[in-house]
């Protein structure tokens, strides 16, 4: 195999290679319980290593030093991120180099056979642009221009980004701030971030292309969330609709189309791990202890047959049904509930909670993307973060701004610390994965929510028994049911996010980063006894900055677009910002530090001082990747 078509496997960097490795088999061992007919493959990184044409000279000197550049930016990528299963992300590198149109086309028919959606261009030294640039509109797409005095890789950077912008094909420019020398094979921390986060985005959005939202049933309670946008899912993901009625999950119940072997298995693990909450009904609407017996049994088939229509089922083939076999090829999707389903049958909440966690009774595994009410534009906002960070995601109401006046008011104790200024009350039915108790910690013991990889089995128990599953509000709920409850341990950093759909204008995406936060027991109680008790909780606090949206707590609040929205753990802000650029969503609302916001070159031209307005007419003028 000549050098330049090896495949970049490595794994995360963050251990030696022998530990690496032995991360990587686990995390793919472990998600092999996660139950697909479909063959599920990750886009690969496309590196392009682009070099000066002329020969009798000059490409011949510049040959070696161009395809390294490339392999170092391969192993870059290779040995830091990963795929959403745990797999290292694959780096596929052209088999010469590119110096012209020819070459520029064999690489291109080189990536589509190896399933690349993401390109990266490198090179040390002038190239011809128009004839070596990426020419696929629907790849994103990236150049590394070497800063480098012998060889003008900054003036090759500079010309084929302008040739990006005037044919429509916005392009993420890299130029690291200091010079290098010319053999130098140490990749600068500036352009290591800048590859790395343009990577990352990128393949989140390569990564829902050709994929569905799968909805079961339809509009929720007259959420405009939850009236599924076609147009939106296809011109600006590339994904598809698909659509079940939630009758299908009874005819799945009352046939036996679900794995009964491990259904035994669920049942088993849910007797062990899963405590039951005080009932908080008044005594003569409360449901009998046979009928939440009963209960139990339906919403654990519930989470069995949500899982199978979206992802599919090989056991079901077995059983005869071929065709329920196959799933719906969904990333994401939405279950309605209320009130059509809640009204008679037991809550979705176990089984939105349960499928949206990074554990059950198969043990760790991929976290999924399973919205609320299916509002599908939360949905969206859950599947950018964890595209993006490989966790868990938190759905919830964004139920309540608490004032520090209005805390003393109620509690007579004045909130200190991060919560000073006051808080956000993030609250829903039951419905958040149970990483978003707080129960993992990193090194040094603070509360964290990791990929389902670095998960160990002692940390997801501690989830599990830091949950209570409160039988359903039956004012709510009449069908009864169990809701997750739990509080978030406070010190996390977390990034809230939200997709909302403007007519006249499109999408638009507001990003919140900041932190979780304690109360004092006394404050929480009192606080949470006003709305449901029952529920899971998490006191937000949103970072600061003195204008706008985010002069104060209050105004962040008052400036959501939405009744609900999603937390991922870790400020991804700037992820996110690169991500909505590539899908070309501008982004209304957020407090991310100008120094980390990376969007393509050709923003620039529609504004340098109003970096918000730029984005705006950018995204306007160049559309919908897909539309």
């Amino acid at each position: 195999m000549a050098a330049g078509s090896q495949k970049s496997t490595a794994t995360a960097a963050t251990a030696p290679k022998s530990q690496k490795s032995q991360k990587s088999q686990k995390a793919q061992k472990a998600q092999k319980t996660m139950y697909s007919s479909v063959k599920m493959t990750y886009p690969k990184v496309g590196i392009r290593p682009t070099i000066d044409g002329r020969r009798k000279g000059v490409r011949e000197s510049l040959e070696d030093q161009t395809m390294k550049l490339a392999k170092a930016a391969a192993a870059l990528i290779t040995d830091n991120l990963r795929n959403p299963d745990g797999s290292a992300v694959e780096c596929i590198i052209a088999d010469t180099c590119i110096g012209g149109v020819a070459e520029a086309s064999m690489a291109a028919e080189k990536f589509r056979k190896e399933g690349v959606g993401v390109s990266l261009t490198v090179t040390p030294c002038w190239c011809y642009g128009s004839e070596t640039m990426d020419m696929d509109p629907h790849m994103p797409k990236a150049v590394w221009g070497f800063n480098g005095t012998e060889r003008p890789g900054a003036v090759y950077l500079a010309a084929v980004l302008a040739a990006h912008s005037q044919k429509g094909l916005p392009a993420f420019g890299i130029y690291g701030m200091d010079v290098q020398d010319a053999g130098d094979r140490y990749i600068p921390e500036d352009v290591r971030t800048k590859i790395l986060g343009f990577v990352k985005a990128a393949l989140a959005a390569a990564a829902m292309r050709g994929r569905s939202y799968l909805s079961i049933g339809s509009v929720s309670m007259g959420i405009a969330g939850s009236i599924v946008n076609e147009d939106f899912f296809q011109d600006y993901l590339g994904m598809r609709n698909e659509y079940v009625d939630m009758s299908e999950i009874i005819r799945r119940i009352d046939e036996g189309i679900y794995d009964a072997q491990e259904f035994k298995a669920a049942q088993k693990w849910v007797k062990k791990y899963c405590q039951e909450g005080n009932d908080n009904n008044a005594e003569a609407i409360r449901q009998s202890r046979e009928q939440k017996d009963q209960n139990w049994e339906f919403v654990i088939k519930m989470a069995l047959i949500a899982r199978d229509l979206m992802k599919g089922n090989p056991a079901l083939a077995g059983m005869g049904y071929e065709e329920e076999a196959m799933g719906h090829n969904a990333i994401a999707g939405g279950f309605q509930g209320q009130r059509s389903w809640t009204d008679h049958f037991p809550n979705g909440d176990f089984m939105e909670a349960i499928l949206n966690s990074s554990f059950d009774w198969n043990g760790r595994r991929e976290a999924m993307t399973v919205a609320t009410e299916n509002d599908s534009l939360n949905g969206t906002a859950m599947l950018f973060g964890h595209l993006l960070s490989n966790s868990a995601q938190v759905f919830a109401d964004v139920r309540t701004y608490w004032s520090p006046d209005a805390v003393k008011r109620v509690t007579d104790v004045r909130l200190t610390g991060k919560a000073a200024n006051g808080v956000i009350h993030l609250l829903n039915s039951g419905a958040a994965a149970l990483d978003g108790t707080g129960e993992q910690s990193n090194e040094a013991g603070e509360p964290v929510m990791k990929p389902f990889w670095d998960i160990s089995d002692e940390e997801a128990a501690k989830c599990i028994s830091a949950t209570r599953w409160v039988p359903a509000n039956v004012e709510y709920f009449r069908g009864g049911g169990f809701s997750s409850m739990f509080r978030t341990r406070g010190g996390m950093p977390v990034t809230m996010s939200r997709l909302n759909l403007v007519k006249g204008l499109g999408p638009v995406l507001q990003i919140a980063e900041g932190y979780t936060v304690d109360l004092p027991a006394k404050v929480h109680d009192i606080l949470n006894k006003r709305t449901d008790p029952g529920w899971p909780t998490t006191w937000f606090v949103p970072n600061l900055t003195g204008k706008g949206a985010f002069k104060d707590v209050y105004s962040v609040m008052a400036n959501w677009g939405a009744n609900h929205g999603a937390f991922s753990y870790g400020h991804i802000g700037a992820d996110m910002l690169t991500l909505a650029s590539i899908l070309r969503i501008p982004v209304c609302m957020h407090n991310v530090d100008e120094e980390r916001i990376f969007r393509p070159s050709a923003w620039s031209s529609f504004g340098t001082s109003d970096l918000e307005g730029a984005d705006f007419r950018a995204c306007k003028n160049f559309g919908p990747v897909y539309g």
